[in-house]
């Protein structure tokens, strides 16, 4: 274990893009390799927290109370049928937050300031965010909080489209909060290679944004799509399908560029 976690927040301002499936399926391949890895689901949908299999009824400690300061990381935490793999799962009281804190000075640091508290946040070596899909007050706690930024792109007509809102937010968080705060990755999702246009925005996502994009391409695939609606990340639920072949190379991807930033 290590002083302090590698925190990097999942983020895309468009639903629909993999956001969710990318955050449990890296964690899982994560945690498979060794990590102790910690999931912060700061969605109010709670997608994250149903497709680890926490039923609602049972999330009596949630993300809304790590940022309203009821409850700190430990007690947050819950343990999944993965070994290794935590979460701080999310409820629909999230939804209030953003009126709730809108007016205190640290409306931004909340969650910062609790995963670097001492009470459990130093006992995982990885947090990965999963945020909604808009740039809001929980969006902008991930990136004050975190260390990199990996962005879920969809092969589709638009997927750079509202890209440069996303890295502008970046930018503006790393000049006024976290000057630290780096892209760790653009990872293309729902690839269907017997598509011409998926080829297309493949081969022009990379052109524009060059070696920012993961080598690893994560294909659609049914077995992937229905993980979920049995409370199993796919790797869990079809370790031999493409798509979890495709995250467990993606987190290899992911390790190796964490040991470049932190070799730099």
């Amino acid at each position: 274990m290590i002083s302090q976690p590698r925190i990097i927040t999942v983020a895309n301002q468009k639903g629909g893009v993999g956001k969710t499936t990318t955050t449990i399926n890296l964690a899982t391949a994560l945690a498979a390799i060794g990590e102790k890895v910690l999931i912060v689901d700061l969605d109010p949908q709670g997608n994250a927290s149903t497709g680890l299999g926490i039923e609602r009824q049972d999330r009596l400690v949630s993300s809304y109370d790590l940022l309203s300061g009821e409850a700190g990381v430990a007690e947050a935490a819950m343990a999944t049928a993965v070994p290794g793999l935590s979460i701080i799962p999310s409820t629909l009281d999230l939804l209030g937050i953003e009126m709730e804190i809108a007016s205190a000075p640290d409306r931004v640091l909340r969650l910062r300031n609790a995963l670097r508290a001492t009470d459990g946040g130093k006992a995982f070596s990885y947090v990965l965010i999963d945020c909604p899909p808009s740039l809001n007050l929980l969006t902008l706690n991930s990136m004050a909080a975190a260390d990199s930024v990996l962005v879920p792109l969809q092969c589709e007509f638009f997927a750079l489209e509202g890209l440069s809102q996303l890295l502008q937010t970046v930018d503006q968080i790393r000049n006024s909060i976290n000057p630290q705060l780096s892209i760790q990755g653009i990872v293309l999702t729902m690839f269907d290679g017997r598509n011409n246009l998926a080829n297309q925005v493949v081969e022009d996502v990379r052109a524009h944004m060059g070696d920012t994009v993961y080598e690893t391409v994560i294909p659609r695939n049914v077995r992937v799509s229905e993980a979920p609606s049995y409370g199993k990340p796919a790797i869990l639920y079809d370790l031999k399908c493409t798509g979890s072949q495709a995250y467990l190379q993606l987190a290899s991807e992911v390790i190796r560029r964490e040991r470049q930033l932190r070799a730099a």
